[in-house]
């Protein structure tokens, strides 16, 4: 029962529930030193409310937790006061797409493996203070992906009806398991979720439902997915579903985005930057499979890294943000160096939005990684002390401590970070 409260629909009793138990999610857990800055809530697409992840990552042993959704930050300030129930550091984000017009990656594929010119960043330590400064310049961004989101279930719903497959009510299927309504994103997963549980509803789970896919669908699953399929009792049963129908139908549905929902790279960049908050292009590098299974091995940025970060220090970018466990360690090695270089930050993340995915990163224990761990405490200290006074983000111009080099400032801030009590997140100030 405690944790159907945690996903409660309501926000209200989400934080009653978490307020009420405290720290007592920790009993028994062991603390690590890892920490994971993405983290997907309920507002773009998780089995997890804001609240549920800040008690997730309490039982995982982590120290430091972000959320991190798409187009939104709506559920921000839900999780930070989650965070400072159950007394876990908190850093608040989003993810975004924009489009590379009037830079030299204009026209490339850089890491988004479905739009060439459109690139995945991502706006961490946001001030606490520009939560209602960002929902104002995201609402157009969300009302435009909603409508494209719209036209993508129309086209799928002509594809499902050709193969004699249950179609899809945007509103009472799409919408009404989404947090669109309280300004929450709609994404392609949404979607895809949906049609697993129409499709579970209809069929059962088990071999049914694996012959109604292969057969009347005509969509071929894989060895192991295919075995995960007909385990009836397989508790992320909807979410490895959602996985075979990525692969085989988001190409046959999806639409290109227009420049109404992925804005100008500058445009965005900058706003990050006014708003004290830190904008960091996503590496993806050339990848194998996903640990969820649903993307497959593809090149990206690798051939052209040398010429694509020095670029984005260019734009105003102040980071790149990357998933240790994607890539290979030379990956990483090669990317640090580039950073170094361009005094970009390196922040680390795991891309959490299913039940399947583990909020561990072990990697990130090994001494290469170390400084990561540290990053993420900088990002702490930074957006807590830039709440209390924007002079003191720790790429602003202003900042007292501007004339350090970025090592020795993210060495001061993460001090603070790590010595704070995150019960009480807006005493930090009080260290300076």
């Amino acid at each position: 029962m405690v944790y159907e409260n945690l996903n409660a629909a309501s926000v209200e009793e989400r934080l009653a529930t978490v307020r009420a138990f405290g720290e007592d999610f920790k009993q028994g857990v062991t603390l690590t030193d890892e920490v994971n800055n993405h983290v997907h809530s309920t507002y773009s697409f998780s089995p997890y409310s804001p609240t549920m992840i800040a008690v997730k990552a309490v039982e995982a042993g982590l120290r430091t937790v972000g959320i991190m959704d798409h187009d939104s930050v709506s559920g921000c300030a839900e999780f930070l006061e989650a965070a400072k129930a159950v007394n876990i550091a908190s850093t608040a984000g989003f993810e975004m797409r924009v489009n590379m017009d009037g830079t030299s990656m204009e026209g490339r594929k850089t890491n988004n493996p479905d739009e060439p010119n459109v690139s995945y960043i991502a706006l961490h330590g946001i001030p606490a203070t520009q939560f209602d400064a960002l929902e104002e310049f995201l609402k157009p961004i969300h009302a435009a992906r909603i409508a494209r989101d719209r036209k993508e279930v129309e086209k799928l719903n002509a594809i499902l009806a050709e193969r004699g497959a249950p179609t899809l009510d945007f509103d009472a299927d799409v919408v009404a398991i989404s947090q669109a309504d309280n300004g929450g994103s709609i994404t392609e997963r949404h979607i895809l979720y949906a049609l697993s549980l129409k499709l579970i509803n209809q069929c059962g789970k088990g071999q049914a439902l694996v012959d109604f896919v292969e057969k009347q669908m005509d969509i071929p699953l894989a060895g192991s997915l295919r075995e995960l399929l007909l385990q009836e009792f397989n508790p992320h049963y909807a979410y490895d579903l959602l996985g075979a129908f990525k692969a085989s139908l988001v190409p046959e549905f999806f639409l290109i985005s227009g420049y109404d929902e992925c804005i100008n790279v500058q445009q965005a960049v900058d706003f990050a930057n006014e708003i004290g908050a830190i904008p960091a292009y996503a590496y993806l590098g050339d990848v194998g499979e996903s640990p969820t299974g649903d993307k497959k091995a593809e090149k990206f940025e690798d051939d052209f890294l040398d010429d694509l970060v020095p670029e984005l220090a260019k734009i105003g970018f102040k980071a790149i943000t990357y998933m240790p466990p994607r890539n290979t360690k030379e990956q990483l090695v090669r990317l640090q160096k580039l950073c170094q270089a361009n005094g970009l930050m390196e922040i680390s993340g795991v891309d959490i939005n299913s039940s399947r995915q583990s909020f561990n990163c072990p990697i990130l224990l090994e001494p290469e990684f170390a400084h990561l761990a540290d990053a993420a405490w900088a990002l702490i200290a930074h957006e807590k002390l830039a709440a209390a006074d924007p002079k003191l983000a720790l790429f602003c111009a202003e900042n007292p401590w501007a004339a350090d080099s970025l090592e020795k400032r993210i060495e001061r801030y993460a001090t603070i970070g790590k010595t704070a009590d995150h019960s009480k997140p807006e005493e930090m100030i009080q260290q300076i």
